[in-house]
């Protein structure tokens, strides 16, 4: 059965690990989001896997279990926010990238947001504890934020970067 103090691997490793055009594409995606390694991007690869591989699971059931099913998939990927709305299809399921999910990490979404100036400095607010989703601290860049968190997204009570930034504001607005 296995260990519960040894967690399953969550991510799978390239089939071949010197293949030039793939490692200059992992380089990439590395340094664009700002990731530590290049398990962090095998972690997204492996989800994005796994997703499609459900997906193409539907495609061999019946008719009436496959649309109940696909509802239930779509439902969830949208709730993630790696859908753009709850009317999708598996076409879309299946013709999502990678990019898609590492857009959905704290970090990627704490930059974009403007939180910090850069994507390394979104991680280093995230682990620094600077970052809280609704008030609670969430010290790992690599949590995938869903839908209804994207909103609840801020510096931590107590942090100083929220004095900061509130003090920022309102020289915008009375200056």
């Amino acid at each position: 059965m296995g260990d519960p103090r040894k967690p399953r691997k969550k991510w799978q490793r390239p089939g071949h690990p010197w293949i030039k055009e793939r490692l200059i594409q992992e380089m990439e995606l590395v340094g664009t989001y700002g990731l530590r390694n290049k398990r962090e991007l095998w972690k997204a690869q492996t989800l994005l896997r796994d997703i499609r591989r459900k997906a193409k699971a539907l495609l061999s059931l019946p008719p009436e279990v496959r649309a109940v099913r696909e509802r239930e998939l779509v439902r969830r990927l949208y709730h993630m926010g790696l859908l753009e709305s709850e009317d999708a299809t598996i076409d879309d399921i299946l013709g999502l990238t990678v990019e898609s999910i590492l857009e959905r990490r704290l970090q990627t979404i704490v930059y974009r947001r403007g939180l910090a100036k850069t994507i390394n400095q979104a991680r280093q607010l995230i682990v620094h504890g600077h970052i809280a989703i609704n008030g609670r601290r969430v010290r790992s860049p690599g949590y995938l934020v869903s839908r209804d968190e994207e909103e609840l997204i801020g510096y931590a009570p107590g942090s100083p970067f929220a004095s900061r930034g509130i003090i920022e504001q309102t020289e915008e607005v009375g200056g």
